[in-house]
């Protein structure tokens, strides 16, 4: 896979051939340290504008390259209380929901070891790079984290990385915004992780496609989907060279090092983006049959690519085709 091609997001909508949607309105700018296409059915330009401003918001929140951002201050803050948005105390309640839905395999607290693997500038600008106190421990504790309101108090030694799980809330809080003010359907793709809801401008659930790994042109898969999430987790899409050698960004919390497997990317259909994006990290830990026989149970489906490039779907992927 080209350099170049390992930026790009793993998942994307899949656009009719002329590139348009009568009755949408699309737009597709920087965020999140990748791209973020919004695509909007029955709504005003101003309503689309207020999407992008919502996702730009979160981004400034929950950002650890952004030095007075709600999450940069948390893992700064030694045990201190600390004051909040309520949109971070969203994200802190989804990140331990994942951690206890996955048995631990999702762990947003595993942000020294990921500096460790490489992983401590900015993809976008590498002037921006995440420092984190003498005491900052991985894993912390993130079932410790105390919450009263939109006071948030963290163990010492604790720190947070919205990484992935950021993406796929985002991508629900786009969502829910578009559709609360009157827009008939809306798509938000952000960094590869998609929330859908209402109707695509055909009428029709949304058409999606979950990009081949080894061919970005190339789909895996297509699904419809009428309101829900399709998030992806790829090892091919962020890697770094140490001293220590080669090292992806998708962390085992039992070895403090990048994962060990062939798996090359993991997609997951669920109900929100936020767990999607949560169920992904199993795929890279777990036997693969374990893994996708277990997502069933807890409500999503899910297809697994690995390097031979051959997927393998959960007996419940062909409901979305």
């Amino acid at each position: 896979m080209a350099p170049d091609s390992i930026a790009r997001d793993a998942v994307r909508a899949v656009f009719t051939g002329t590139g348009t949607w009568p009755g949408a309105l699309s737009r597709r700018q920087p965020l999140m340290g990748g791209s973020a296409g919004i695509t909007l059915v029955g709504a005003s330009a101003t309503l689309l504008d207020a999407t992008f401003e919502l996702a730009d918001c979160v981004e400034q929140l929950w950002s650890r390259f952004v030095p007075d951002s709600d999450i940069t201050r948390l893992n700064w803050s030694e045990g201190r209380q600390i004051e909040v948005d309520q949109l971070t105390v969203r994200l802190i309640r989804a990140m331990q929901s994942g951690a206890e839905l996955t048995g631990g395999d999702y762990d947003s607290t595993l942000l020294p070891d990921l500096l460790e693997a490489g992983y401590s500038a900015s993809t976008v600008d590498p002037s921006r790079v995440t420092y984190v106190p003498l005491t900052a421990r991985s894993p912390g504790d993130l079932a410790g984290i105390q919450i009263n309101g939109t006071t948030v108090r963290m163990p010492r030694g604790t720190t947070l990385d919205a990484g992935g799980i950021g993406k796929g809330l985002a991508a629900d809080l786009v969502c829910a915004l578009a559709m609360n003010e009157g827009a008939c359907g809306a798509l938000a793709e952000i960094g590869g992780d998609i929330a859908v809801s209402g109707q695509g401008a055909d009428g029709q659930a949304w058409r999606l496609g979950v990009e081949d790994p080894f061919d970005p042109a190339g789909y895996c898969a297509i699904i419809r989907l009428g309101t829900g999430a399709l998030a992806t987790s790829s090892q091919r899409k962020r890697r770094f060279t140490t001293t220590a050698g080669e090292h992806h960004h998708i962390l085992d919390p039992r070895t403090h090092d990048s994962a060990a497997t062939n798996i090359q990317t993991v997609s997951v259909i669920a109900a929100t983006g936020a767990r999607a994006e949560t169920l992904t990290k199993p795929g890279f830990l777990r036997p693969t049959a374990d893994y996708l026989a277990w997502l069933p149970t807890v409500g999503a489906a899910g297809l697994v690519v690995d390097h031979t490039g051959a997927p393998t779907a959960s007996e419940n992927w062909n409901r979305y085709q």
